[in-house]
């Protein structure tokens, strides 16, 4: 059979094929060895079958060596060379292009812009949480483990005195030469080699909570015993129905144009610290940052506010509270800052009873990279007597006067950014992001059906999200190619 005739000219596997000869594979070529036998398949040509894999939905290896034997597409791409077996493809995919795929992926990023399909003017952020490949019930929880933690040391504490790990191993040491140990049917522990093995024990567990808590560090309160990078976080797609909390990570991409221009995983389970990372990641790769960020109010923080001003980027991230404020319920808690009318020549707010609320005290910090960060408390002349003060006031004693404490930095860059997103462009950008960003995930969700990864670790999984991303382009490229539209990048949407 001639597979020249049996694909058409504007066939998706062409198309792909002729992109992707555009990269250097020469990183990837390093990960081979010069010794020993040959690849089954070329190095160049496996990565070409993976991508065109992925940008068919297909990414189970035993299926992609299905594809490779009985498909006509997957036939022309491998351009004559025999179908690679399951343990090839799974083999090159975890181990051959590890630290190879981030840098192939960029390179495609940086082909888009070259061919005019991608700009720098605005970037679309969006996260979601996929599920790990570990097992559902390996959870490991922070709190607990800290707890157990604080029990052992007060064990050895009592029976030994010691406070500290290091000086509880030397104490075993000691112990240990001196006592003669016993083992088996028809010997007799000593009291002295029972003592020391209930410290051994204590000392055992003392050493897995401590590298437990290492494994979690400070901004995590989880994680998997089957997978160490994994979080347990609250999914959408919930197998018990009952809030049940699994294994994932926090998927975060970028979106320019329709097409993925950046995309990492994190074990934060909340947005607006995977920010400032993902920007960075961006920008050393592309060699170019974006003018404008788009985010929703998961994004939003005074780090973030500072970071994106220092790096000479627009804000455009929706504050956390701009839906609340529209409720009846919100407009009720009399208490709350954003309900009280401010003067600003005064400089002072006013309650719900008229009562005046002028400024107290105000502190300014100096942040790491020279930024100052303004805190005021504005505190009630008087509170005595006022009829709505359960309703105003948090505070159990009567006579404490009610008090605002005002981070005036970040109500000035909330500001800003609530300035930006109420503009005719930051409408325009808002819509293009729930377009663009949320759409890409419906479609990797649910058109690819990639919901849940097929390996674990964090640079593993990175690997599958790279294909995944490059798969998405080429089938994006292709897609606007056929309704010629790769010169648009912005959505078509209507502003009334």
């Amino acid at each position: 059979m001639n597979m020249e005739f049996s694909l058409s000219e504007n066939e998706p596997v062409r198309l792909a094929s002729a992109q992707l000869e555009e990269l250097d594979y020469t990183n990837l070529y390093k990960a081979y060895s010069s010794k020993g036998r040959k690849s089954a398949v070329e190095p160049r040509v496996m990565f070409k079958v993976m991508a065109y894999a992925y940008q068919q939905g297909i990414f189970s290896s035993r299926k992609i060596e299905e594809a490779c034997r009985y498909r006509v597409d997957f036939k022309w791409m491998l351009e004559d060379h025999a179908a690679p077996d399951h343990t090839t493809i799974s083999r090159f995919r975890t181990g051959r292009c590890m630290g190879v795929v981030e840098d192939l992926f960029y390179q495609y990023i940086r082909k888009l812009e070259e061919w005019g399909a991608t700009d720098h003017e605005t970037v679309f952020i969006d996260g979601t949480k996929l599920e790990s490949r570990a097992g559902r019930y390996t959870f490991v929880w922070k709190k607990s483990v800290e707890k157990y933690l604080e029990k052992v040391k007060e064990d050895v504490f009592a029976a030994t005195g010691i406070r500290t790990l290091s000086e509880l191993r030397d104490h075993l040491e000691c112990r240990k030469e001196q006592i003669s140990f016993v083992h088996g049917i028809g010997h007799r522990k000593s009291a002295a080699q029972k003592e020391w093995e209930a410290l051994k024990g204590l000392s055992d567990r003392w050493e897995s909570y401590e590298y437990s808590l290492g494994i979690m560090g400070d901004s995590r309160n989880s994680y998997s015993k089957t997978d160490h990078d994994a979080t347990f976080m609250r999914m959408k797609e919930d197998h018990m129905r009952n809030g049940q909390l699994k294994p994932a990570y926090n998927v975060q991409v970028a979106v320019n144009s329709e097409f993925i221009t950046g995309i990492d995983a994190f074990s934060n389970r909340t947005d607006f610290g995977t920010l400032q990372p993902f920007l960075r990641t961006m920008q050393r790769f592309h060699e170019a940052k974006y003018e404008e960020v788009t985010a929703d109010s998961g994004y939003e923080s005074l780090d973030n506010y500072l970071f994106l001003e220092r790096n000479g980027q627009m804000s455009f991230i929706k504050p956390s509270n701009y839906d609340q404020r529209k409720t009846k319920k919100f407009k009720k808690q009399i208490g709350r800052i954003e309900n009280m009318a401010y003067d600003p020549e005064e400089d002072c707010f006013t309650c719900a009873e008229g009562r005046k609320l002028p400024l107290h005290r105000e502190s300014t910090e100096r942040t790491e990279d020279g930024q100052f960060i303004s805190t005021a408390w504005y505190r009630c002349e008087d509170c005595t007597n006022c009829p709505r003060r359960t309703a105003c006031c948090r505070a159990k004693d009567v006579n404490t006067p009610k008090e605002l404490r005002l981070q005036k930095t970040f109500w000035e860059k909330r500001a800003e950014s609530l300035n930006h997103i109420m503009t005719e462009r930051g409408i325009l950008l808002r819509m293009c992001r729930s377009i663009q960003a949320e759409g890409t995930f419906g479609l990797l969700k649910n058109d690819y059906g990639f919901r849940r990864f097929l390996t674990a670790g964090k640079v593993k999984i990175r690997i599958e999200l790279f294909f995944l991303a490059l798969g998405f382009n080429l089938k994006k490229y292709w897609m606007k190619r056929e309704h010629n539209r790769l010169s648009q990048h912005l959505s078509t949407v209507k502003l009334e």
